[in-house]
């Protein structure tokens, strides 16, 4: 599929975490994602290293099984939380106003994952445990372009996805469920990746960038 027609500035400021308006019932050829994986992988990277590999799944067995692996997630989740309540509190400093609403829609992605055409887990050669903030901000940086690059490239072709991470407090299972080393590969997050409903994003509700920007001092 080609391009919908949107300019840059509207592909960077209508691409949002998409859940509810994913298109369940449409099929996603594999085409429009490997072209979508192509134009990502133009992003700027770590000493061109280039240590990203990606999972592509659209195998229905192997979806119900991350999906599955999801909800345990989420359950490990609410039982830290419920011993560390505070985890949650010291994320929120309060500037997003819909939080309520947004946790509707997490929930229901997270019942409906094995449902969504093709799941898709980006990772980065090397693990971070003990590593200095150099090294992670060296290794992060080499992926989270690329990612935030697919999703402008599937918006820009009328599909949709949102950067998940809650399958990550079962990192090990999910990589033993599709033979990734583990000791080798971090991932970096799940992408569910299907057509929208509807192309009419809006841009966010955010905080101008007078509220947060800082020159030469704070």
């Amino acid at each position: 599929m080609g391009s919908i027609g949107l300019d840059i500035d509207e592909v960077l400021s209508t691409t949002r975490n998409v859940r509810k308006r994913l298109d369940l019932e449409r099929p996603v050829e594999r085409e429009v994602v490997e072209e979508c994986l192509d134009l990502a992988l133009q992003a700027p990277n770590g000493s061109n290293q280039q240590t990203w590999e990606w999972m592509l799944i659209d195998d229905p067995d192997k979806r119900k099984l991350i999906a599955d692996i999801n909800r345990d997630a989420l359950a490990h989740f609410l039982e830290v939380i419920e011993k560390k309540p505070d985890i949650l509190s010291s994320r929120d400093i309060g500037r997003n106003e819909r939080m309520d609403q947004i946790g509707g829609s997490v929930l229901y992605l997270i019942e409906v994952m094995e449902r969504v055409p093709v799941l898709v887990i980006p990772m980065h050669r090397g693990k971070m445990e003990g590593k200095n903030v150099f090294y992670q901000a060296s290794m992060w940086g080499s992926i989270i372009p690329a990612a935030w690059s697919f999703m402008l490239a599937l918006r820009s072709r009328g599909l949709g996805s949102a950067l998940t991470t809650l399958h990550l407090w079962k990192e090990q299972e999910v990589a033993e469920a599709l033979g990734i080393p583990f000791k080798e590969y971090t991932q970096a997050g799940l992408f569910p990746v299907a057509y929208t409903k509807g192309l009419d994003f809006k841009s966010a509700q955010r905080r101008p960038a007078a509220d947060v920007m800082h020159w030469n001092k704070w």
